[in-house]
């Protein structure tokens, strides 16, 4: 079992930064991909960043160049710095984890809001 705790959610204005947390617990070795996704009010979960356990990160095209995923693999912790917010970023952000496993398991956080508003 793994589980997962994020925070650093919160209210901020567009145009604004947040760095989301997300720290892992239990079964860490057994962690290969880290990611956030993201669901706001009445639209499905989407895909927001990923980043394997030797750095490589892929995006979403919606905020490719405003939001940093990052992870500190001795902390057992990923981050989601989200610069340049805008309002249609205002979501639900989850921390998900898949293992080596095989077959893979998957892991989720409880998720933090992110409310983007002037």
């Amino acid at each position: 079992q793994v589980q997962l705790v994020e925070s650093g959610g919160g209210l901020v204005q567009p145009g604004g930064s947040l760095r989301l947390s997300c720290a892992a617990s239990g079964n860490i070795f057994k962690i290969n991909i880290m990611n956030w996704h993201r669901q706001a009010p009445g639209k499905e979960r989407e895909l927001v960043a990923t980043i394997t356990r030797g750095g490589s990160t892929n995006y979403a095209d919606s905020v490719k160049g405003r939001f940093t995923i990052s992870r500190d693999n001795a902390k057992n912790t990923v981050y989601l710095q989200m610069n340049s917010l805008k309002p249609e970023d205002t979501a639900v952000y989850y921390c998900n984890v898949i293992t080596w496993e095989q077959p893979p398991r998957t892991y989720w956080g409880q998720g933090t809001q992110v409310t983007v508003s002037s």
